[in-house]
C-alpha cells in the first residue's frame, strides 16, 4: 500500500516508532491518547488504526501476543468481543455507521501486516464509501484526523 506523509510516519521513520518490537505491545507503554487506544479491558484493548481503510476504523487486540485466536485463552477471546459490541455500538452512535466489516488476517499470507500479534479489525462502513481513489495506487482519504476520530470514540464509547 503507498502511503500518505503524516507526522506520525515521520516519528516512525526517524526511529522515535517501534523498531523491531510489536507496535501493539508498544502501544500499552503509552498514555491511551498518545496510542489511540479507546479501551482496555483486563486481557485487551481498542485502538485505532493508524492506516485506517474509513474513518473509525480500529482494532480489537488481545494483551497476550501470540499470533492465532486459537491460542488465546477463552475468556480472552470472549473479552474481545464484548469489545467489538462496545466498538460497533460507539461507531453507529458516534459516526452513524449503517454496516461493518470484521475480521482477522491471521498470518502474512492472510495480509497481516502484524503477524505475530493477532488483532481483529472493524471497519465501518457507508453506501458509497469507496470510490475511485481507493482503486488508484491504494489511496485512502480520510474526512478527519486520527485525534479527532479518537476524541470522538472516546466520549462514545463511555
Amino acid at each position: 500500500m503507498k502511503h500518505i506523509w503524516s507526522p506520525w510516519r515521520m516519528k516512525y521513520i526517524e526511529g522515535h516508532g517501534s523498531v523491531g518490537g510489536c507496535i501493539f505491545c508498544d502501544a500499552l507503554k503509552q498514555t491511551d491518547e498518545q496510542a489511540l487506544i479507546l479501551a482496555r479491558k483486563p486481557r485487551a484493548f481498542a485502538i485505532l488504526n493508524r492506516y485506517p481503510y474509513t474513518g473509525g476504523h480500529l482494532m480489537i487486540v488481545p494483551l497476550e501476543h501470540v499470533d492465532s485466536v486459537e491460542k488465546l485463552p477463552e475468556a480472552t477471546w470472549l473479552e474481545m468481543f464484548t469489545l467489538t459490541r462496545q466498538a460497533l455500538a460507539a461507531l453507529r452512535t458516534v459516526y452513524r455507521a449503517p454496516a461493518f466489516n470484521l475480521g482477522a488476517n491471521i498470518g502474512e499470507p492472510a495480509g497481516a501486516g502484524v503477524a505475530d500479534h493477532v488483532h481483529l479489525h472493524i471497519v465501518p462502513r457507508w453506501s458509497g464509501d469507496t470510490n475511485f481513489m481507493t482503486v488508484l495506487d491504494q489511496v485512502r482519504v480520510l474526512p478527519e484526523g486520527l485525534a479527532d476520530t479518537w476524541k470522538k470514540l472516546r466520549e462514545g464509547w463511555e
